[in-house]
């Protein structure tokens, strides 16, 4: 299998983590992520990932419900945690190795991030789920992916979601949508288009990092990405 990445930043959502179900992590979910990191992982790419929390607690949804909108953005940085440990087992499971690194200090759960220890466990061949967000309230986890992906110098970020890239509109709800295969952040920014919010999408404008928004509920997926083949939408200077 040869690969067009050394190093890469793989961006979950924790909404996927449901799958079937209407809260929570889904096992089977769960196993078949893990499947299709190992599949890349053993052919040599390096893996930083970052996955949300949507499936346990999402502090904006908090705030409107009445939650202190830095206490919301606190529990949902946790929310983040319990699926990073969710994931790093499913992974040493399926004889991976994974260390989680946290943006809040929470010895012994995770060790606290920075990215020199994240560079180093990625060259060891570990698999590096990073959680907590950034650490800091009113930051995204699309902010916390971007943030790590430049940090860790990885070339491209892969963004997993439930849909196949990027459409005009959302194809959930719009039959008339058409998909991207590749288009500028400028043209994301001034089309108004929620790949990711306007924090996370201007970082990765000026840091020069790629994302490739792609389905990774479909098995086999992520393989194809790292690949080189033309699946999802690519996003790009």
């Amino acid at each position: 299998m040869t690969t067009s990445y050394k190093r890469i930043l793989l961006k979950l959502s924790g909404e996927s983590l449901m799958g079937k179900k209407q809260y929570g992590i889904d096992e089977v979910r769960l196993a078949q992520y893990a499947e299709q990191i190992k599949e890349i992982h053993q052919s040599g790419v390096q893996i930083g990932i970052v996955i949300g929390g949507g499936n346990i607690f999402r502090g904006l949804s908090g705030a409107s419900r009445g939650f202190d909108r830095v206490k919301g953005d606190q529990m949902g940085m946790l929310a983040t945690v319990i699926n990073s440990l969710a994931l790093s087992s499913a992974l040493t499971a399926v004889g991976v190795k994974a260390r989680v690194l946290t943006a809040v200090r929470m010895e012994p759960i995770g060790e606290f991030y920075n990215k020199w220890r994240a560079i180093e466990c990625l060259e060891a061949g570990e698999v590096v789920i990073m959680s907590a967000g950034t650490g800091n309230p009113f930051f995204t986890t699309d902010t916390g992916s971007s943030l790590r992906g430049i940090e860790i110098e990885a070339e491209v970020m892969l963004k997993g979601t439930r849909v196949d890239g990027i459409y005009t509109a959302d194809p959930e709800k719009d039959p008339t949508a058409t998909k991207f295969h590749d288009i500028t952040y400028d043209e994301v920014l001034s089309r108004g288009l929620r790949v990711m919010d306007l924090t996370a999408t201007c970082m990765c404008k000026e840091n020069n990092l790629p994302i490739i928004v792609f389905d990774m509920d479909t098995p086999g997926n992520l393989k194809k990405v790292v690949t080189g083949e033309n699946i999802g939408t690519l996003v790009h200077n």
